[in-house]
C-alpha cells in the first residue's frame, strides 16, 4: 500500500504529526483507537471523513516506520 496517498506531515498541523490528508486526525489517533479495541467499522461510523483505505494506510505507515527503526539499529 502506498500510504503517502493518504498521510501527510505538515508543521502547521498537529505539531508536525503525520495526519490523514484533509483532516486533523493523526496516525497516532487511529492506531490508538485500534489498540484500545475499536474496530475499523466503529471508527468509520464515528468519523465519516475516513474510509477503510485511510485506516489501512495508518497501519502501513506504522509498519514501515517500525521496519526502518529495526534497520537503523
Amino acid at each position: 500500500m502506498n500510504y503517502q496517498e493518504y498521510i501527510e506531515i505538515r508543521a502547521d498541523k498537529r505539531f508536525g504529526k503525520p495526519c490523514i490528508i484533509g483532516t486533523r486526525i493523526s496516525v497516532y489517533d487511529i492506531l490508538n483507537w485500534l489498540s484500545n479495541g475499536m474496530t475499523k467499522e466503529e471508527i468509520l461510523e464515528d468519523f465519516e471523513e475516513l474510509n477503510e483505505q485511510m485506516i489501512n494506510a495508518c497501519l502501513a505507515f506504522a509498519a514501515d516506520k517500525e521496519h526502518k527503526l529495526r534497520i537503523a539499529s
